[in-house]
């Protein structure tokens, strides 16, 4: 037993022998490796299910990426039915594990795609891509039902559903099939059934009278984009009870309808209406989650997995609520903090070395603060969180008119990342607002109490190296995420932050030289902000990184509070025409909140505010934009 005991023990006493930098590197190795680890074990069921990325060809030299999942017992012998999952707007394939994972775990086909102009599809010629391509999943139902390559799905029982915009692909991809059952191409639709997930702007009269599939929905009973459905007796009133909605009502009654059934005026949630045997069955789901989160509910999630279970008489004597895909976030969570330590550590070691070590500079005084300039200060720190706060919105209007290709789903050039413009347009606002308000400060308080600048001066060949011990950070962190999923087919991620694998040239290629210079901006400022201003006399260190961490994120978690205030008493979101913009600072906070630890850690490291600014801009903006909507040109 002591022989065991110090077995164990010996990595743990090995650690404590080392620099600090080496065991960030080494624990940040073993969370990575754990987290992958188990992170796979969970993505194929314990080996059960078998996941392949595969990339099919489509029309105008367009293709879709996608991730396959095919459980074992799916065989040529034992044909097993098939889903087609959609993504939301501004969402990977990654985002609907929920879909799936839990499908597969219950012995469903499922092929989860990259929509066109995301992840690693690529654009479309169509700016219509959701009502004419379904986002390309009518290419891939096509793909299923014209060849013998997937001998192993029965193609009397294929199906597809999906969350938000990617609902909307589903429903309107059912449309396009119902369309040749009534020109009488086909005797059934090539989708059996869809199941709709937080959508219903396109469950109008005509939309729904084509569609010849079995159809599910869920909308949140908390959705923030409620207000944009259809008005009922009172104009004011557009909150998201699907009881006495008009897109619930007209849902059901196009199966009642077509199934020689009289219409209703209320909608029971959760009732069975119709027939699933001639495709006219029709049910609504009212989950009590907000829009975002919905693709993490594990009722949502359940009503789903019922759905398909139901309209396709495929039994797994398996609970609905038996999920396994939050824990696989979880071990992709650690792999994900096990990656940033990774970083710190990295960087760390590279600066001991001899070619980096003229990087290194002794740290200067932390400043002095009289009651004036602690007054002063938490002045500044509150006009920055209302600046940060109130400018988000315009910044996006803005970057509408100033990037209209991107916005109206155009191949561009020119910022071809559509809801990363309005980011980058508020964090160069921000990043300029800060400069200002520190050189302002320097000029009138500052110099005459002998405040330092000496961490903004870099020698012209400190600059070079700078850059290169940066790219190579950033390389070896993301040369990681890619080795990981070449075996194991995962990445770095926890729910809406992730470090998705790097595949796409172009990509890479505009972020570098469109992106990342304009929001190094914000990151150097901040970086000035959170080692020039907040390191005070008597504020220990964890005191003043953890109120930098607070000023980055505050006027952000501000824009939350105004929003969801405004929701919960008038039923209406604050910022109505922006409420996507609003959904993405979800992902943002975390982000920002961490932002200062880098900069705080490698400038206690050079003495220079350059390094951890330029580590950080890589990785968060190469990381949002590889996740976000991009019309790149083909």
């Amino acid at each position: 037993m002591k022989n065991v005991k110090k077995v164990l023990l010996y990595p743990i006493r090995w650690l404590k022998t080392k620099s600090k930098e080496v065991r960030l590197l080494w624990i940040g190795l073993i969370l990575i490796a754990i987290g992958s680890f188990g992170a796979a074990l969970l993505q194929t069921d314990f080996g059960r299910i078998e996941v392949t990325e595969i990339v099919i060809p489509t029309e105008n030299g367009q293709w879709v990426a996608a991730d396959l999942y095919r459980p074992k017992t799916a065989t040529a012998d034992n044909k097993a039915p098939a889903i087609v999952v959609i993504p939301g707007f501004n969402r990977s394939r990654e985002t609907q594990t929920n879909m799936s994972l839990e499908l597969a775990r219950r012995g469903f086909v499922t092929i989860v795609i990259d929509l066109y102009a995301q992840g690693d599809s690529s654009s479309s010629m169509s700016s219509q891509s959701a009502t004419t391509e379904g986002y390309g999943a009518m290419a891939l139902i096509d793909y299923i039902h014209n060849t013998d390559n997937f001998n192993y799905i029965d193609k009397s029982r294929v199906g597809a559903t999906g969350h938000s915009a990617g609902g909307n692909a589903a429903l309107r991809s059912a449309q396009r099939f119902g369309i040749e059952v009534i020109d009488g191409l086909r005797p059934e639709s090539k989708l059996a059934a869809i199941y709709v997930s937080g959508y219903v702007l396109s469950f109008t009269d005509g939309a729904l009278s084509t569609v010849r599939s079995n159809i599910g929905a869920d909308y949140a009973r908390w959705d923030e984009g409620a207000f944009r459905n259809d008005m009922r007796d009172n104009p004011d009133i557009h909150d998201a009870d699907m009881r006495f909605a008009p897109e619930a009502i007209r849902l059901v009654n196009s199966g009642l309808i077509q199934n020689g059934e009289p219409p209703i005026t209320e909608v029971e949630m959760n009732r069975i209406y119709g027939n699933p045997n001639n495709n006219t069955m029709r049910i609504f789901h009212n989950v009590r989650v907000l829009h975002s989160f919905q693709p993490f509910s594990a009722v949502s999630t359940a009503y789903m997995i019922e759905f398909f279970e139901f309209v396709f008489e495929h039994e797994s004597d398996m609970s609905p609520y038996n999920q396994t895909y939050m824990v696989k976030e979880v071990f992709t969570g650690f792999s994900l903090v096990g990656g940033f330590l990774f970083v710190f550590g990295l960087g760390g070691v590279l600066l001991k070395t001899p070619y980096f070590s003229s990087l290194v500079n002794p740290l200067p005084k932390r400043i002095t603060q009289n009651t004036f300039d602690k007054r002063l200060f938490w002045v500044l720190f509150v006009i920055s969180a209302l600046i940060a706060c109130f400018i988000y919105a315009p910044m996006a209007r803005l970057s509408i008119s100033w990037f209209r290709d991107a916005h109206n789903a155009i191949q561009t050039a020119w910022f071809p990342a559509r809801m990363i413009n309005a980011v980058m347009m508020w964090a160069v606002f921000n990043g300029v607002v800060g400069i200002l308000l520190f050189f302002g400060v320097y000029f009138l308080r500052g110099r005459k109490n002998g405040a330092d600048l000496s961490p903004l001066k870099l020698k012209p060949y400190d600059v070079f190296k700078t850059i290169l011990l940066a790219l190579i950070v950033f390389m070896s962190f993301y040369g990681i995420v890619n080795l990981l999923h070449m075996f194991f087919h995962v990445d770095f991620r926890f729910t809406l932050i992730a470090a998705r694998v790097l595949k796409n040239t172009n990509m890479i290629i505009y972020s570098f030289f469109l992106y990342i210079p304009f929001f190094f901006i914000f990151y150097l400022s901040n970086s000035i902000r959170v080692n020039m201003s907040m390191r005070v006399d008597r504020w220990s260190e964890f005191k003043s990184t953890l109120i930098g961490c607070l000023g980055n994120s505050v006027g952000l978690m501000l824009i939350l509070v105004v929003q969801y205030a405004a929701f919960i008493s008038t039923g209406k979101v604050f910022w109505l025409d922006e409420w996507l913009y609003i959904n993405m600072i979800f992902g943002l906070i975390p982000l920002m909140f961490i932002l200062p630890i880098f900069n705080r850690y490698f400038f206690n490291r050079t003495g220079k505010v350059y390094l951890g600014a330029l580590i950080a801009c890589m990785l968060f903006i190469v990381m949002a934009i590889t996740s976000s909507v991009a019309y790149i040109p083909l």
